[in-house]
């Protein structure tokens, strides 16, 4: 009589996927995204991948080597984003085709909110990153702009260009809770009152913004297409 196989046994049988840099750091991305970015340490990257923590040792070095992992994978998939946007050609409208970038790239970082915290703490420049703002270079130049108008272009676009500004962008992805901020307001009201009296219009017209007090999406995008026409302006005089 043939002994009969359980699914444990299955599972016993089947081989395992061996561990791979890439492999360690998809899990690394996976964790963050669902944990937040303290949440990763070698331990609890260990525990996602169902391994030991020393094995990790041989495909990344340190935490570090994970954060700098993690950075490459994110603008990886943001490189992918922008490569396959649909936006006119630079050279007949470079305002939409970089706008159009921009916010590609935007949506992989909404989509990996810890992300921007994690560039900023690194100790060089990802070329993944240069490599980006190489494509604006391009996208501007294309668009008829001037090496040094384009350098211009950039310090004023700074993180914006690749899709988020430190102090709209929340890296933890957390807003502040409804009576949190009615409480704030209340406080505040008697000695910032053109303060209080603006977030109060604001929570009337946009009750569900994603920051508590205002929508960031359309903040971002407003001030994003402020800049883009201000730089057209300034390259259709020449300057």
């Amino acid at each position: 009589m043939t002994p009969r196989t359980t699914d444990a046994d299955e599972l016993a049988e089947q081989p395992r996927i061996p561990l791979s840099r890439r492999r360690v750091l998809r899990a690394a991305v996976r964790l963050a995204d669902r944990d937040g970015i303290d949440s990763l340490t070698m331990r609890q990257l260990a525990q996602e991948l169902g391994v030991e923590a020393m094995s990790l040792y041989h495909h990344v070095a340190n935490k570090e080597a994970v954060l700098d992992g993690v950075a490459e994978v994110v603008l990886g998939e943001v490189m992918v984003a922008v490569d396959e946007v649909e936006a006119p050609s630079p050279d007949a409208d470079w305002r939409a085709a970089l706008r159009a970038r921009i916010l590609a790239a935007r949506e992989v970082f909404l989509g990996h909110r810890w992300a921007p915290q994690v560039l900023e703490s690194r100790t060089t420049t990802n070329p993944l990153v240069i490599a980006y703002y190489d494509r604006v270079v391009a996208i501007l130049r294309a668009g008829g702009f001037s090496f040094e108008l384009a350098h211009r272009a950039l310090h004023v676009l700074g993180s914006r260009a690749l899709g988020f500004t430190q102090e709209l962008f929340r890296p933890d992805g957390t807003g502040t809770p409804d009576e949190e901020a009615a409480a704030l307001m209340e406080q505040m009201a008697d000695r910032f009152p053109n303060i209080v009296g603006m977030l109060a219009d604001a929570v009337h017209d946009d009750p569900d913004g994603t920051l508590g007090f205002c929508d960031d999406q359309f903040e971002f995008e407003f001030a994003l297409d402020l800049i883009l026409d201000g730089l057209e302006r300034r390259r259709a005089a020449g300057s």
